[in-house]
């Protein structure tokens, strides 16, 4: 998985901030151009960090997915780590308040506690 810095991780959180959105939108809660972000979009479509929603296929509607917001809450250590996919898919909880906890609440998984 290999994220350009800082667009995707301000595409992502600007999807997380709105919810379900198109490149227009992004571009102007981002900063970045459209042309940018219609790029960036289809990569992390493949990365399964975002998935193309809509009535119609080509409606170019986005919403972040669970990987996505994982990936939001361990983006300071993207440029740290070999394997990042690995980090944002692997982690389990361990605890309340950790961020693995909220990587795997980000992820939609059950809480060990919880029946």
């Amino acid at each position: 998985m290999k994220l350009r810095r800082p667009t995707d991780f301000l595409i992502l959180d600007a999807l997380e901030e709105t919810g379900r959105n198109v490149a227009t939108n992004l571009a102007s809660h981002t900063g970045k151009s459209r042309k940018n972000i219609n790029t960036r979009l289809p990569v992390l479509e493949d990365y399964g960090l975002v998935e193309k929603i809509g009535p119609a296929e080509r409606s170019g509607l986005y919403e972040i997915t669970s990987l996505g917001k994982a990936a939001l809450v361990y983006q300071d250590q993207y440029g740290e780590v070999d394997d990042f996919e690995s980090l944002i898919e692997g982690p389990r909880t361990d605890g309340e308040g950790s961020a693995d906890a909220e990587a795997s609440f980000a992820r939609g998984e059950p809480d060990e506690d919880e029946d």
